[in-house]
């Protein structure tokens, strides 16, 4: 046995081999080492011909799926060593094989799977050429493929789908991509495959083989060249680890990522789409608020609906239209609502069905989902947008293999399939017969031992049975001058004899014969039905994600109903028009309805950014998300938390929202900060929208101001981005840029003053805050009397000589290089050459004079507050007569003030 072994586990050295002996699993040596330690179960040992006993540990094998859980989320790969014949006819030693290798991608087990998530496998293959990428959930059938041709697109991908496992090839681990990232905060086991894996034309005869067609082409992958790779490598591991047919994938859908709105993980955790940021909590994101779908198949199908919007607007519409004719028709819905609950998950069933795992009570389960059908087909009819039309095409009764449960299965059977009591009275004449022996043997028994006590005088005479001796007749000791000669002893007992007589054997062999037969016939019976049901997945397949889409628009209209949602108006002109706009989720878990609403308009034009200033806690975090989230409810198809909608598509959005030190990778709070706005900037276009709260905080008061200042210009300029954008910040001095760079407006949250107290109103209106109340939310906060009176003396002492005047120039000298601009428009053309070469020149003189000055300056404490000094001495004076303004950036000001302020302290 222990050869055995061995050699089933040389072949298997990457895994923890689960080797059946009995009603057990058996690990032996390592593995038995790894599992006893992982799974908390003792570890003992073995004489297995050797000097030193073999390390041993075990799991019965009716509970193994919660130990390979176990094993699985851990990292392991199990792979489970069946015996694959029958001990009862085996010669020597029960032959056994790998059945089936279990790993986090592949894991079966729906107990301990979230129903409303998928659990995706993925293939990568990774060339300087292009990105090949694959993502298939063997629980229910579903398998993409698509391609990209940036490492941060294939983040973007795999941030989206959250495979639990990535199959890859060696040039991916050495591609640059943060892979201890993905293992360790996204928890995916990622492990490269040989080359020969991922060859071209191995892939494409894998595929065609498998969905059973000559050419690509049929299957849309003609143009998907390295996806076509990744796919194929998928499917080739996925043939490995099940060891079956596979025959549940029916078909592979090949997807564009530029058709969706592309959402980078920074903007998912900071929007908390499908979980909360801190928590990771379903509760209190916006998925929590959007789902009350009925059934899991629905949770999974509006969770991938959240992660990716849609940017075709005819799309989109459909959608809108087919939640609004849900909605107007209220009783309807309530009444398909009632019939989708009761229906199980149709497609990790028939995924069970397919993989023959399926017991008695699944397909139970099965025809219980199946009966809802008919009366939900018949309610389909009375809709008439396109969508509910294309969901009654798709949605197939199956009223066949209903009837054919009805008729097959037992109403109550056992969850074993060997056991009998599974296959219904007048289904089958032959399990009739059978039945009706054994239960007839069992009176046949009584008669036999009512007879031999009556016979024998004694009276306490019972016949028994166990699986070692069979049916015996069981004597106490104070009878035992009662028993004939006839019988034979059996077994003797402490107070009692078993014998067993010619008659009685004779009984047994009837009765035994009848139900193992019995047994034999019922397990042989289920299997051709399980298999008549395996035949038609495709139909199931179908008509399931039929359901799931019922399920995900009436769970859309049922919330707008409850929530107060309205339809909104989708346009392709760039507009974002929302009266009384609210966050979904954030007036959820308000109570007595005290959210304030607020207004936001953006365009195109006029309206491109929005520099929103005000307090901390006032609620321009909330807002400017608010605005983010309805946008993206509209375009996933959603009705959205407003009195009034006009949604513009964008095709990306972006958020930049408070800050956190990624100390593991060395990166500070401003570095993160930084490397995220800078993704922006050189990511996003024109149709974006941008979420921009506090850019620059993390550094100086002078660099930060500089930083939020050219950010505002680049994302202005419709030559340079000109991207719509709400961007908050603590700078209140950046409202002067209204009216100097076109498109920028400034608004402020609401503050009530009452004596050295404040009052948020969370209202956004038109306008700038000129303080930031810094210290009345450090009151509210609890900081010590003493700290802010202190801070209010020096607060008094820099207000006489506050930046703003300086800001205020610098504003102005905007407008006057635009209008100078303007008169020489025709003239850029021919002077660009020396404009650069004396831009060039001037920035030498910069860094020399900043070279200087940084020798002269001391490293003393008041450097940061000294930046709002003014001095006004000739050698000042004269140096800000000599400068060229009209040719200055706003970034080259910043420097000289920044020289000029040095000066003066050294």
């Amino acid at each position: 046995m222990m050869q055995q072994y061995m050699e089933i586990k040389n072949k298997y050295t990457d895994c923890i081999l689960f080797y059946r002996l009995g009603d057990f699993y058996e690990m032996f040596f390592e593995d038995a080492t790894i599992c006893a330690k992982e799974l908390e179960i003792t570890l003992t040992g073995k004489n297995c011909g050797q000097e030193e006993r073999a390390p041993m540990c075990g799991v019965p094998y009716h509970s193994v799926e919660g130990y390979l859980s176990k094993m699985i989320s851990r990292g392991y790969k199990v792979a489970i060593c069946e015996q694959v014949e029958d001990p009862k006819f085996a010669k020597g030693l029960v032959k056994r094989d790998v059945s089936r290798i279990v790993t986090p991608g592949t894991n079966l087990n729906t107990q301990t799977l979230d129903e409303t998530k998928n659990n995706y496998l993925s293939g990568i293959f990774y060339s300087e050429s292009g990105i090949g990428i694959s993502f298939v959930d063997i629980t229910t059938g579903d398998y993409y493929v698509t391609e990209v041709d940036t490492k941060k697109k294939l983040l973007d991908e795999i941030n989206k789908f959250l495979p639990t496992e990535i199959i890859c090839n060696e040039a991916f681990l050495i591609s640059g991509m943060d892979i201890v990232d993905l293992k360790e905060r996204l928890k995916i086991s990622i492990s490269s495959q040989e080359s020969w894996y991922f060859d071209e034309e191995m892939c494409q005869n894998g595929l065609k083989e498998h969905f059973a067609v000559s050419s690509l082409d049929g299957l849309g992958l003609h143009d998907y060249e390295y996806g076509v790779i990744a796919a194929g490598a998928a499917l080739k591991y996925l043939y490995e680890t099940q060891k079956n047919s596979l025959s549940h994938l029916t078909h592979i859908q090949p997807y564009i990522t530029s058709k969706y709105m592309l959402l980078d993980s920074s903007t998912r955790r900071n929007l908390e789409l499908t979980e909360t940021l801190r928590e990771k909590q379903k509760r209190g994101s916006l998925l929590w608020v959007l789902d009350k779908t009925k059934t899991a198949m629905g949770a999974r199908l509006l969770r991938n609906y959240v992660e990716q919007p849609l940017i075709d607007i005819e799309l989109i519409r459909e959608r809108l239209d087919c939640v609004e004719e849900i909605n107007q028709s209220a009783i309807t819905r309530e009444e398909l609502r009632e019939y989708l609950n009761p229906i199980y998950d149709l497609e990790r069933l028939i995924s069970k069905v397919s993989y023959k795992s399926a017991n008695p009570r699944d397909l139970i389960a099965f025809r219980a989902s199946l009966s809802m059908l008919p009366p939900i087909k018949m309610l389909l009819s009375d809709f008439s947008c396109a969508l509910m039309k294309e969901i009654d095409t798709e949605l197939d009764t199956l009223e066949d293999i209903c009837t054919l449960i009805v008729n097959s299965i037992d109403e109550e059977p056992p969850i074993s399939v060997k056991e009998g009591g599974i296959i219904k009275e007048g289904y089958n004449e032959e399990v009739d017969r059978l039945r009706r022996a054994k239960t007839d043997g069992k009176s046949w028994l009584a008669e036999l031992e009512a007879k031999e006590r009556d016979q024998t005088g004694i009276k306490n005479l019972k016949i028994k049975f166990n699986k070692v001796f069979g049916y015996y007749l069981e004597v106490t000791n104070s009878y035992q001058n009662l028993v004939p000669e006839t019988w034979t002893r059996k077994q003797t007992l402490a107070n009692a004899e078993r014998y067993i007589t010619p008659e009685l054997k004779e009984l047994e062999d009837m009765i035994l014969g009848a139900e193992d037969k019995l047994f034999s016939l019922e397990y042989n019976l289920f299997s051709e039905v399980r298999d008549q049901i395996a035949e038609q997945v495709k139909r199931i397949q179908t008509t399931a994600k039929a359901v799931a889409k019922l399920d995900v628009f009436a769970s859309l209209a049922f919330v707008a109903e409850r929530n107060n949602f309205i339809k909104p108006e989708m346009n392709q002109t760039g507009v974002i028009d929302v009266k009384s706009g609210r966050h979904p989720v954030v007036e959820k878990m308000i109570n007595n309805d005290l959210f304030v609403a607020n207004d936001t308009f953006l365009d195109n034009e006029d309206n491109r950014v929005s520099i929103i200033t005000g307090p901390n806690m006032a609620g321009k975090s909330t807002y400017m998300r608010q605005t983010a989230l309805i946008v993206l409810m509209a375009q996933v198809g959603s009705f959205v938390p407003a009195e009034y909608a006009k949604i513009g598509i964008v095709d990306r959005i972006f958020t930049r929202v408070g800050a956190s030190d990624d100390l593991a990778s060395g990166q500070s709070t401003f570095m993160v900060e930084m490397t995220e706005v800078a993704n922006i900037l050189r990511n996003a276009t024109k149709n974006s929208l941008l979420i921009l709260d506090e850019i620059g905080r993390g550094t100086s008061t002078f660099d930060g101001l500089s930083i939020a200042w050219a950010v505002i210009e680049h994302i202005s300029d419709k030559n340079l981005l000109g991207a719509k954008t709400l961007f908050a910040t603590h700078y209140h001095e950046l409202t002067e840029l209204e009216g100097k760079l076109n498109g920028v407006n400034n608004y402020c949250i609401a503050v009530k003053e009452q004596g050295e107290d404040i009052v948020f109103l969370r209202k956004i209106i038109k306008g700038g805050a000129d303080k930031s109340y810094g210290i009345q939310v450090a009151k509210l906060a609890g900081v010590p009397d003493a700290v802010l009176g202190r801070a209010r003396e020096i607060v008094d002492e820099l207000s006489d000589n506050d930046i703003t005047y300086k800001v205020k120039q610098m504003s102005d000298s905007l407008l006057d290089r635009d209008h100078s601009c303007d008169k020489a428009e025709c003239q850029v053309a021919e002077t660009s050459s020396q404009q650069n070469s004396a831009y060039e020149a001037k920035e030498q003189e910069n860094a020399q004079q900043m070279t200087t000055h940084k020798a002269k300056a001391k490293n003393d404490l008041d450097g940061q507050l000294s930046f709002f000094t003014v001095d006004s001495t000739n050698q000042v004076i004269e140096e800000i007569r000599n400068l060229d303004v009209a040719h200055m950036t706003p970034m080259d000001a910043m420097n000289m003030l920044y020289q000029l302020q040095k000066q003066i302290k050294g």
